[in-house]
């Protein structure tokens, strides 16, 4: 009996020391995400998960989950960091690409970026590369600094939008004022709801 309950205390050790590796997902309405990604090399760690509510009726368009090099609670710390991240955006309803669109146009304008809301050209890229959005397909958003932030739809690259100072604007529609506040508590590792 000694022995197999020493067994039994070593796999119990091990496999909790395997966990972590073995890279278990946190899941919010049904959508799972893994506990790490890669960006160019660098591993990110899984800050939290929110969802995006539209409407009144808080109808439930996307879960978003952000990956950062340090899970952290503050979201001044991240977004005054120059480190890497990526944003992907789960989608749980069918969105338009012109209402997509619009919503970058209010995120950036919604965070103190004026007119670069509607008018700057790397906003205006990333609205032209927006296309109608089903239930279960996703939109993954990779910035590394010096390079810009990689868009991807839908398993597709569509191209880089250059500039750390976009990329810290963009990850702001989010984390600066969000366009509704559960997304940012979720983000920031509250739940996701």
């Amino acid at each position: 009996m000694d022995k197999m309950l020493k067994r039994s205390l070593v796999l119990i050790g091990v496999s909790t020391w395997l966990a972590p590796a073995l890279g278990h997902a946190r899941e919010c309405l049904g959508v799972s995400f893994p506990e790490q990604v890669q960006v160019a090399g660098t591993s990110l760690a899984l800050n939290g998960l929110g969802l995006r509510q539209a409407t009144l009726f808080k109808v439930n368009v996307y879960v978003a989950a952000l990956y950062v090099p340090k899970p952290t609670v503050d979201a001044s710390v991240i977004l005054a960091a120059a480190t890497p991240y990526e944003m992907q955006l789960h989608f749980v309803r069918n969105v338009g690409a012109a209402d997509i669109a619009k919503g970058w146009v209010e995120g950036f304008q919604r965070n103190g970026q004026g007119a670069q809301g509607s008018s700057d050209e790397r906003v205006a890229t990333l609205r032209g590369w927006m296309t109608d959005i089903k239930s279960g397909e996703s939109m993954i958003f990779s910035f590394q600094p010096g390079t810009g932030l990689v868009v991807s739809v839908n398993g597709g690259v569509k191209g880089t939008i250059r500039g750390d100072d976009f990329g810290k604007s963009f990850l702001s529609i989010w984390l600066g004022i969000p366009p509704n506040p559960e997304i940012k508590v979720g983000l920031l590792g509250g739940r996701c709801q």
